[in-house]
C-alpha cells in the first residue's frame, strides 16, 4: 500500500510499504480522510521534542486525525466492526498501570501515540492498524471532513469543559487556528458568550464567517470580565496574558504549545486565586465531539481549506497551501487519491 514516510528532518515521500495485518485485538481500517496537524509539521521539520527525547524516531509514518472504514478484524474482535465507519483514540496506553486503570491512559508512562510516538504507524496511508478498544463509531451519514476532525474536536471540547462555565458566561479564546476556532464553536454550542482574540486583523474574517462575531485583536479587545480564558495559541507570551485577563477565582485553560518556553508569574496565579488547567489529547472528548458533529450543533467543515491526495502531503508539511485553498487553517488528505 502507499504511505507517507518521514525519513529525516525535511524529508518526506510517498512509498510502497507492507500493508498492516490485523493482530489479535486489532482492526484494519481503510483510511477515508486524514488531517495534517501542527504536530505532523514538527515531526517533519525535526522540531518535535519527542525526536530529541527518543520517544519518536525516523523513519516515521505520521497521521493521527482521521476516519475510515473497518476492512478486517483480528482474533478476539467483534466481527460486527466490519464495514463500520470509525475513528479512534490516538493515545494508546499500556492498559495495566494505575493511570490506565483510572481512566488516565493519555498520560501513561508507556503511551504510544498513533502516527506520533513509539513507532506506531499513522493514518497518512491507505490503511492503518488500530486496537479495537480505541475505536469510536461514526454515523454513516457523517461528512468525512468531520470524521477526521474528531480528534482535534475532542481536544477542543475538553478545553471548554475545563473552563467550567455556565451558559451565558463569557469565554475568551486566544488563537484563531484549528483548535482555537474549535474551542469557540464548542463553547458557543454550550451556550457560552464566546470571544476570540486573533494575532492581527487578517486572522479575524474566518471567525466572523463562522458566526463568531466577537473577534478581536489585542488592540481592540474590550475591557470585559473574562470568566475563563483558553490559550489555544503558539505564542510564548500569551499564557501570561491569559492569566492577566481572567477574572479572579476563575480558570485559565492551556491547550496551545509555544515554540519557545513560556513564562508567567506564579504569584499572580496565587494572588488571583486562579485555577490553571493543562489539556493534552482528545481522548475524553472524542465521544462528545462526534455527537456534536452528528447532531449539527457544531459544524467545523469550514475549517478545512482543501483536500488533496497523498502525493500532496509533503508540500503541505513544508508549508505550501494547495492551489485554490479556502481560508480555513486545516488541510485534509484523501489517501485514496
Amino acid at each position: 500500500m502507499r504511505a507517507l514516510v518521514l525519513t529525516g528532518p525535511g524529508a518526506a515521500a510517498v512509498r510502497e510499504v507492507e500493508p498492516p495485518a490485523a493482530a489479535p485485538g486489532e482492526v484494519i481500517v481503510d483510511v477515508e480522510r486524514a488531517g495534517v496537524c501542527g504536530t505532523d509539521v514538527e515531526l517533519f521539520t525535526g522540531a518535535m521534542s519527542y525526536l530529541h527525547t527518543g520517544r519518536s524516531w525516523y523513519p516515521l509514518r505520521p497521521g493521527h486525525e482521521w476516519c475510515g472504514v473497518v476492512a478486517a478484524t483480528g482474533d478476539g474482535v467483534d466481527p460486527a466492526w466490519l464495514g463500520r465507519r470509525v475513528t479512534a483514540d490516538t493515545m494508546l496506553g499500556c492498559g495495566r498501570c494505575e493511570r490506565c486503570r483510572h481512566g488516565r491512559h493519555h498520560v501513561c508512562a508507556e503511551l504510544a501515540e498513533i502516527g506520533i510516538s513509539r513507532g506506531r504507524p499513522g493514518a497518512l496511508a491507505e490503511r492503518i492498524a488500530v486496537p479495537a478498544t480505541a475505536l469510536h463509531r461514526l454515523p454513516d451519514s457523517l461528512d468525512p471532513a468531520l470524521g477526521a476532525l474528531a480528534e482535534p474536536g475532542g481536544n477542543a471540547l475538553r478545553a471548554v469543559r475545563a473552563a467550567a462555565l455556565e451558559p451565558g458566561e463569557r469565554l475568551l479564546v486566544l488563537g484563531t487556528g484549528t483548535i482555537g476556532l474549535l474551542v469557540a464553536l464548542f463553547g458557543r454550542a454550550q451556550g457560552l458568550d464566546v470571544h476570540v482574540l486573533g494575532r492581527d486583523a487578517d486572522a479575524l474574517p474566518l471567525a466572523g464567517s463562522l458566526g463568531l462575531g466577537n473577534a478581536w485583536t489585542r488592540e481592540t479587545l474590550p475591557s470585559l470580565p473574562w470568566h475563563a480564558v483558553v490559550d489555544a495559541s503558539n505564542a510564548a507570551e500569551l499564557p501570561a496574558l491569559a492569566l492577566d485577563l481572567v477574572e479572579p477565582a476563575r480558570r485559565v485553560v492551556y491547550i496551545g504549545l509555544a515554540g519557545a518556553p513560556s513564562t508567567l508569574d506564579s504569584r499572580d496565579l496565587v494572588l488571583k486565586d486562579v485555577t490553571a488547567v493543562g489539556i493534552l489529547g482528545g481522548s475524553a472528548g472524542l465521544a462528545g465531539a462526534i455527537a456534536a458533529y452528528a447532531d449539527g450543533s457544531v459544524d467545523a467543515r469550514p475549517l478545512v481549506a482543501a483536500t488533496v491526495g497523498l502525493a500532496g502531503t509533503a508540500g503541505v508539511l513544508a508549508g505550501r497551501r494547495p492551489e485554490g485553498a479556502g481560508p480555513g487553517p486545516k488541510i485534509h488528505i484523501d489517501p485514496r487519491r
